[in-house]
């Protein structure tokens, strides 16, 4: 026993110790399993698939790696349907679809499904690091640039609640543009954002009746009425009567992107579609319109809710 003890202790490089009087031999202790290292652990939760939750999911999935809760509408429809949006996947089906079928189109579409998953999930990030803190020294975009509020209870600004101060000498790299707003320091957050609302609401309302007096008599077409829309996901509309729809939150983008739009909707009072022709008529007026529509897919703006 001794011998054999030596060379298990040599094998590991370990001295060899005294001899020990020989004790009776005893029960084999339990074997315990050792716990996995941290390092396979972190591979583990790594390798396991991504999931997409709707908040009211009802079925289940696994698309490819991803784990996908969804919400399984039935309808009056004749064929099944996949809507993507901020809360996740909804499928529209027949009543008389079968779930395997359902699970057949769900695998069929998968790769389409999980990519614009994760493109809304992104989208929702950067929505959320967007999200404005109102309070003295927030910032917000207009016209592409940077404004700075400052809250300045001196005097109300003759009744027009803020006005924005434009500062030539500013440092690179700082907002040259504060809008002094009539509030004080113990303003709530719901009072700052409703007045700085309302100054850029109406500085939308004098730069697009700008700009859509500018490209009506190049368009050859003539608009009647200018509507402000806060809509979510139509930046504007056009009406055969005349009435363009711009959204107001246009006005935190570039004035080329402004104009790509007013563009956009005009040439509807010319082809109230979306066929060659139309966006031939766009683009004698704003030649690089599919670079400025995508600018404005990218851009993100601001949430105000």
């Amino acid at each position: 026993m001794h011998r054999l003890l030596q060379l298990t202790l040599d094998l590991f490089g370990e001295p060899s110790p005294q001899p020990a009087p020989v004790k009776p031999p005893q029960p084999p202790a339990p074997v315990v399993a050792d716990p996995p290292p941290v390092a396979a652990l972190a591979l583990a939760e790594a390798l396991e698939p991504v999931r997409f939750d709707h908040p009211r999911a009802n079925r289940q999935t696994l698309l490819g790696q991803a784990c996908v809760a969804f919400e399984l509408v039935r309808a009056r429809r004749r064929t099944i349907g996949f809507s993507v949006g901020p809360e996740g996947l909804t499928v529209s089906a027949p009543k008389w679809v079968p779930l395997y079928e359902v699970e057949a189109a769900l695998q069929e579409k998968g790769g389409w499904i999980v990519r614009k998953l994760a493109e809304a999930r992104e989208r929702l990030r950067h929505t959320d690091a967007a999200r404005i803190v109102w309070k003295d020294g927030a910032s917000f975009p207009f016209m592409g640039e940077t404004v700075i509020v400052v809250l300045d209870p001196r005097h109300g600004f003759d009744g027009i609640g803020a006005v924005l101060n434009t500062d030539a000498q500013a440092l690179p790299g700082v907002a040259r543009l504060t809008l002094h707003v009539g509030l004080t320091q113990q303003a709530t957050p719901q009072q700052i954002r409703d007045t700085v609302q309302a100054w850029l609401m109406r500085q939308a309302t004098r730069i697009f009746t700008e700009r859509l007096d500018h490209f009506a008599p190049r368009l050859g077409v003539q608009w009647r009425r200018l509507r402000l829309s806060s809509a979510s996901t139509r930046w504007g509309t056009a009406h055969a009567d005349g009435t363009i729809r711009l959204n107001w939150r246009l006005i935190h983008l570039r004035l080329p992107v402004i104009d790509y739009v007013v563009a956009h909707e005009l040439s509807h009072l010319r082809v109230m579609d979306h066929s060659p022709r139309f966006w031939e008529t766009v683009s004698t007026v704003v030649p690089d319109y599919a670079q400025l529509r995508a600018h404005l897919k990218a851009d993100p703006v601001p949430p105000w809710s």
